[in-house]
């Protein structure tokens, strides 16, 4: 299997991993307290692109972690 092949794999993983960990915890949160129409269809658009940019976030920060900590080996080679 070709590297790229096998870091874009780890990408969609991971992406899917906390996606759907973002979308549980965001569960939690109480958007009516701050949205009008809570059961509408733009609060629930609103709550999966909040549960998508957030989703981004933290995997885009577990990824450069991951290459970064992958790199430290070069640092004693």
């Amino acid at each position: 299997m070709h590297p790229d092949g096998q870091e874009a794999l780890i990408h969609i993983i991971v992406n899917l991993f906390f996606l759907v960990i973002v979308w549980w915890c965001l569960q939690a949160f109480r958007f009516d307290v701050f949205l009008r129409r809570p059961d509408g269809p733009k609060a629930k658009l609103f709550i999966i692109l909040v549960t998508i940019a957030i989703t981004h976030l933290v995997s885009s920060f577990f990824m450069d972690y991951l290459k970064v900590s992958l790199m430290l080996r070069y640092l004693f080679s």
